[in-house]
């Protein structure tokens, strides 16, 4: 006498997804991709290149809220801060920078029997920024020098760049033939 209740393939495949990828497995799939602390420039910008620009970025832990519907969909936000440096040669100008990062992504089955997490790439619109600078000089190189716009493309420019990175196209995939060989190892 068995005490199964046997479910359809379908059914059983629909639970698999909502028990495998939950908003703690993504999140920390995110901690992988995003890595931790970067830096970028000097980088020459503003007109003839005159300003040189570097920042140090640190991304922190990845939120998620998972969307069940006919797929399972992730709205992830990634905070960030950034502190900014703006040479212009005559003096430096500081800034502060927080926001966040704001992607999307959606939990896909693919042959022969794969998990696959798709990220779609952020835009500039999906970086938000609040940025803070100690006076009033500051303030005006940020507003003439478009500050704000700069790190929004930046940023979403380099999130792209590491969504295509080898490490990030392994983290996204989970060959479920190999893990369920490996569980069960006869």
């Amino acid at each position: 006498m068995h005490t199964h209740n046997f479910v359809t393939y379908e059914e059983f495949g629909r639970r698999f997804f909502d028990v495998a990828v939950t908003e703690d497995r993504v999140a920390a799939a995110f901690a992988e991709i995003a890595g931790g602390e970067f830096e970028m420039g000097p980088m020459a910008q503003g007109p003839a290149g005159l300003a040189k620009v570097s920042a140090k970025v640190q991304i922190q832990q990845a939120i998620v809220r998972r969307n069940a519907g006919e797929t399972l969909t992730f709205s992830i936000r990634i905070p960030l801060i950034i502190e900014l440096l703006v040479d212009l040669r005559v003096d430096k100008q500081k800034f502060k920078v927080d926001g966040d990062i704001a992607l999307r992504a959606t939990a896909r089955a693919a042959e022969p029997l794969l998990l696959v997490i798709d990220v779609a790439k952020p835009r500039p619109s999906d970086i938000a920024v609040h940025v803070t600078s100690k006076s009033v000089r500051g303030e005006i190189v940020r507003i003439i020098g478009g500050v704000d716009t700069e790190i929004r493309r930046f940023v979403a420019a380099y999130v792209a760049d590491e969504i295509d990175s080898p490490a990030s196209q392994r983290a996204k995939v989970i060959d479920v033939a190999d893990a369920v060989a490996s569980a069960w190892d006869v």
